[in-house]
């Protein structure tokens, strides 16, 4: 078989030699073809590809089964929702202690209104000594309590704070492995990563893939690539951007002629391949010359192309 090829390619290099001297390179037209691989293994539930198809950028084209990672993030979610069932709300008990601090300075502020009345009356003997001190010693009473329940309140925020740090401590990780397991879930949906027309799918509905399986090849051919090789001396005439022609065979005595644009030139010299011809059939090095061709349809990969600077 390899013996058949390259005398048909021989056939076809021969034949374009004819017109070498009306070109200035000739080469092959080539895409940029992306491969689209699974990215979780599973049933392949849905996949609608087919060779020739052509399709959106991210339009979704299968569907992996995915009930395993549906239900791990379920379990998750109960998870989590136990654990914020057992955080503590402190302000319930804390506005208790604050309602009773409140009565305390409710008393307080009575009771020195109080003091200061028993000691106007002690100046003129209508009170008693024993009724100061009875006020002093309820008034150091309440001061002492409020100081306890201040002490309360602060307490009942910290403990409550480190007791739910504690939850929450358990409950962040949690809450990452459900993130993990949502973005496991989108990638369940194949989703086509580019405008392009399918050259070969890989796959079927209903079969069993694996994590990285190619599942079919596609490729943007609205502008397609024309490969040449050029010599040294050929080098000097070509920059980035410059328009050229390029040709391909309409018929035996005709071409259809394009408009190119040169998108790359190799900077260093490379020894000529030996399927490339060259202007110069002499040439040992030659360098590399990418130029863009839009595609009205009837250019397809592998086709041959010849260009005229």
């Amino acid at each position: 078989m390899k013996k058949y090829i390259f005398i048909i390619a021989g056939f076809l290099f021969a034949s374009c030699a004819k017109n070498n001297g009306a070109f200035d390179a000739q080469g092959v037209f080539e895409a940029e073809e992306v491969m689209v691989s699974s990215e979780l293994p599973g049933k392949l539930l849905a996949f609608d590809v087919n060779e020739g198809d052509s399709l959106m950028l991210n339009q979704p084209v299968g569907f992996i089964d995915s009930v395993g990672l549906l239900l791990q993030r379920e379990q998750l979610r109960a998870t989590l929702n136990s654990l914020n069932q057992k955080i503590f709300d402190p302000n319930p008990q804390i506005e208790l202690f604050k309602k009773q601090y409140e009565v305390q300075s409710v008393q307080l502020k009575n009771l020195l209104f109080e003091k200061n009345r028993i000691q106007e009356l002690l100046k003129s003997d209508a009170a008693t000594r024993k009724q100061l001190d009875d006020l002093i010693f309820q008034i150091e009473s309440v001061e002492k309590q409020m100081k306890v329940t201040q002490q309360q309140i602060a307490v009942q925020q910290n403990n409550t704070g480190t007791q739910n740090r504690s939850i929450l401590s358990e409950s962040d990780p949690i809450k990452k492995r459900i993130e993990q397991v949502e973005d496991q879930l989108k990638k369940a949906t194949i989703v086509n990563p580019i405008n392009g027309v399918v050259l070969t799918s890989y796959a079927e509905a209903g079969e069993i893939v694996g994590a990285g399986k190619p599942l079919y090849k596609i490729a943007d051919l609205s502008t397609i690539t024309l490969r040449v090789y050029v010599t040294g001396d050929q080098l000097p005439k070509l920059k980035i951007a410059q328009t050229v022609k390029v040709s391909i065979d309409k018929d035996k005595d005709a071409y259809t002629v394009y408009d190119g644009k040169i998108a790359a030139i190799a900077s260093k010299a490379e020894f000529t391949p030996k399927t490339i011809q060259t202007k110069d059939e002499r040439a040992n090095l030659v360098y590399a010359v990418k130029i863009l061709v839009k595609n009205d349809g009837l250019i397809k990969i592998g086709m041959y192309g010849e260009v005229k600077f």
